[in-house]
């Protein structure tokens, strides 16, 4: 997969895990801390791995990853977090998760 198509996946889970973050059962979610550490963690490697690619993105293509690296920064899932539907919480209906279904938009990286 091209370098930008990946920065541009990283950019829009950074807005939806950023939103989720001030929903009252996502946030305190274990789907939702997984999915921030899983993203994070796909995000490093993709700069590892893609390095000298991100180097010659034009400004426009390269501020999406520095927005997405500022936003996750910013996120602070709870380490003690238990599964809202599980919890009896979220009635989403089974199988569907805003958190983690947003994550499967990825082309097989998280």
């Amino acid at each position: 997969m091209d370098c930008i198509t990946e920065i541009r996946y990283y950019h829009f889970m950074a807005g939806v895990l950023v939103q989720q973050q001030y929903d009252p059962f996502c946030s305190r979610c274990k789907a939702f801390t997984n999915s921030v550490q899983a993203v994070r963690e796909g995000l490093a490697e993709v700069e590892e791995r893609k390095a000298s690619e991100i180097s010659a993105l034009p400004e426009e293509q390269a501020q999406l990853l520095i927005v997405a690296r500022k936003a996750f920064s910013g996120l602070h899932p709870d380490p003690d977090a238990v599964g809202q539907k599980k919890a009896g919480n979220c009635r989403l209906p089974q199988g569907v998760c805003f958190v983690k279904s947003s994550k499967t938009l990825d082309i097989g990286h998280v």
